[in-house]
């Protein structure tokens, strides 16, 4: 079983499965929040040539701008890289798209840096296109590293280094970073590349007997990362040292072992006393700084590995050694400290913000940036957080999403994305901090209006595309568009119409830009490819993209659009009256437990929604309707047995006295969140849906499906 596997308890396991995470790789990162268990940056292509670009940048005191996105992803990737190069003493300067400035580094922004004798520019969520920039970059002397995550076009830009998990052929276990995340992992290989450690070549070598022979297991590691490894089993007396592999991987290496003593012995009893082996045994030091494993074996070791435990295969002690190895010299060199747990508050903000998916590392990510946040904000987000009422509490993931970053985004959407990075920025004053941070909120209210005006432009215009468009795509193109929030009109009309959504910002000259969003499951690299000789610019993600449309394009853009919408199809359904239970619980064990279960699930988001649990036959033992206007809700008390729950179900007013009331026994779908009230929290139960007990489901409906779930 899972639980077993895993070393879960029975309920979380059951819900893993049920959701598909039955995988070690994948289940590691719902029940640990070690950032140990992180992977290394090192594994991003080119991370050592932009490493060491910026070194020689630091050693010969040159200037450095550091060119980000105006969206939250690329505001806080600007200033985490800002702030980690001053400290360092480098002289950097930072730009962000403003006003009307178009996405993307331009040649104005090169241009501008050369005249300041710059000689090295860092793209922060950009880049990855401007090969005409690069270019131009080049003619001047200036090198570009790139930090980005968006996908590559099929001609690169001729950089110094270009960092993008999207790469071609890249090995990096996990795609989906965000941009800030990007440039995160580089700023914690920049500070390993300062350190003694930096591209030194070490070997890892261990002997264990087997019945007539041994196996002699060896693994070179250069910055953290496993680059050969190999194993000989030997028979003693049968070969000589420079017939096996080992010389090759030996040779001109440091090479450590784990009690020397046994090693050398083992040795000699396979090539004789006359092979000198020249190691260094590391246990000690490795003991020294993780005291718990003293006078432990390897053979011990691994199997106490939760790497191990996570892996799908059996541990080895070669596998226990790296790994030893790596968690020391993190130890050593402090490659993730407190300030790096500090940093994590905004790659949190940055993940969350481009709506990257909570899978794989994105979750400790995440989970460590709230969990620093909510106990103590960076500046900046400090002042933020008071302002939008969520400073004394621990905050979620839906929390930031529904109050912080869309107030970070609306800085660039309005023009003026410097604001937000200014307030992030870790040499900004104190009482300039609480200017900005007003400044961000103005200016969210402002978007919040003009969105609610161009959603009134743009609602009708799609209504109309969608009947060219045979229902499945919708097309919303107007000079009266705002181009500051395309992005945003565009998410709207797909989650209203559940169609991919396009929003196009028409200019006086006869040049557009636009913004697509994808629903249902529909990869938008096809859509953006079918017209691509239509662009002067485009990029983005598999389900969100943006592109700058050629003079007098539109017309045939809207008919390509026809086209393809007579073509599309959605690989996910609609999902329409679908509710997804993780487990059903008897009356009895809905107690506040339940919240310790939806903290390890915690960050939900994007690929991982909310736990939705189903209970039946509770009482409903008081109600009252709640709120003004429209959206009327109905507040509820449940009695579970042993506890009573406050419950709130949103917007069903209507349904209190109707479908159900007072004294009735009701199957609820439900979940589980704290009600923080005057410095108070109590748990409460935030209601799907909601029905009488007679009401039986029908087989195989949401109902009777999640108490197959419940183990």
């Amino acid at each position: 079983m899972l639980a077993d596997r895993f070393h879960c308890q029975p309920l979380v396991a059951s819900i893993l499965a049920r959701r598909g995470i039955t995988e070690g790789q994948d289940a590691l990162f719902f029940l640990e929040d070690d950032p140990r268990f992180l992977h290394s940056p090192f594994l991003l292509d080119n991370m050592e040539k932009a490493v060491d670009r910026v070194i020689q940048a630091k050693e010969e005191g040159e200037k450095v701008l550091v060119f980000g996105d105006r969206d939250v992803d690329g505001i806080t990737g600007t200033a985490l890289v800002c702030n980690a190069l001053r400290e360092m003493g480098i002289d950097v300067c930072a730009r962000l798209p403003a006003g009307d400035d178009p996405y993307g580094l331009t040649i104005a922004a090169v241009e501008e840096h050369s005249a300041n004798y710059g000689s090295l520019i860092i793209t922060v969520d950009c880049g990855i296109s401007c090969v005409k920039e690069t270019a131009r970059a080049n003619e001047l002397g200036i090198d570009v590293v790139i930090l980005d995550h968006h996908t590559p076009p099929e001609v690169l830009p001729d950089a110094a280094a270009i960092v993008n998990p999207h790469l071609p052929d890249s090995a990096y276990p996990f795609k989906t970073l965000c941009g800030c995340a990007v440039a995160w992992k580089f700023i914690t290989a920049l500070r390993f590349g300062l350190t003694g450690m930096y591209r030194q070549s070490v070997c890892l070598l261990n002997v264990r007997p087997l019945n007539d022979a041994y196996c002699v297991e060896v693994i070179r590691t250069v910055n953290m990362v496993e680059k050969k490894r190999i194993c000989e089993t030997l028979v003693p007396g049968m070969v000589s040292f420079s017939q096996t592999r080992l010389p090759d991987i030996l040779e001109g290496q440091h090479i450590f072992v784990w009690d020397a003593f046994m090693q050398q012995k083992q040795l000699e009893k396979i090539f004789g006393p006359s092979v000198e082996f020249n190691f260094f045994d590391i246990s000690g030091e490795i003991t020294d700084a993780i005291p718990p494993l003293k006078g432990m074996s390897l053979l011990k070791l691994k199997d106490r590995s939760k790497l191990g435990l996570y892996a799908g295969r059996p541990a080895s002690e070669i596998d226990a050694f790296f790994n030893l190895f790596v968690t020391y010299i993190q130890k050593k060199t402090g490659f993730f400290t407190a300030r790096e747990e500090k940093e994590l508050q905004l790659v949190a903000l940055g993940t969350l913000a481009d709506i990257m998916p909570l899978r794989n590392e994105n979750r400790i990510l995440v989970r460590t940036g709230i969990r620093s946040m909510n106990a103590a904000p960076v500046p900046g987000l400090l002042e933020l957080l008071f302002l939008q009422k969520l400073s004394g509490k621990p905050n979620t993931a839906a929390d930031l999403s529904w109050r912080i970053t869309p107030a970070l985004n609306a800085t660039g959407r309005m023009g003026q994305p410097e604001t937000a990075l200014r307030l992030l920025l870790a040499d900004t004053a104190p009482e300039e901090r609480k200017k900005l941070a007003a400044e961000v909120v103005r200016l969210n209210e402002e978007r919040k209006a003009l969105g609610q005006e161009v959603w009134r432009i743009a609602e009708p215009l799609a209504r109309e595309s969608l009947v060219r468009n045979a229902n499945r795509l919708a097309v919303a193109a107007s000079a009266d568009i705002n181009r500051g929030i395309t992005g945003l009109t565009a998410s709207r009309m797909a989650k209203y119409f559940n169609v991919p959504s396009v929003t196009v910002s028409v200019r006086p000259d006869g040049t557009a830009v636009g913004s697509i969003r994808s629903a249902r499951g529909v990869n938008l690299k096809a859509i953006l490819e079918f017209c691509g000789d239509l662009f002067s610019d485009h990029g983005g993600h598999m389900f969100a993209a943006g592109f700058s449309l050629k003079k007098g394009t539109l017309e045939e853009f809207t008919a390509r659009m026809q086209r393809i919408a007579e073509n599309l199809e959605f690989p996910d359904s609609d999902g329409a009256g679908e509710i997804d239970i993780d487990a059903q619980i008897p009356p009895a064990f809905v107690t506040p437990g339940l919240l310790d279960i939806a903290a390890r699930f915690e960050p939900f988001g994007e690929d991982n929604a909310p736990l939705q649990f189903l209970v039946c036959g509770v009482k409903i033992i008081g109600g009252a309707i709640i709120g003004k206007g429209e959206k009327q809700h109905i507040k509820l008390t449940l009695d579970c047995g042993k506890f009573k729950w406050p419950a709130l179900f949103r917007n069903a007013a209507e349904r209190y006295g109707r479908d159900f009331s007072c004294g009735d026994k009701v199957d609820a779908v439900f979940q589980v969140t704290q009600n923080f009230y005057n410095g108070t929290a109590t748990p409460q139960m935030i209601i799907t849906d909601l029905r009488r007990t007679e009401q039986a489901p029908a087989a195989g409906s949401a109902s009777a499906a999640g108490q197959e779930a419940f183990v």
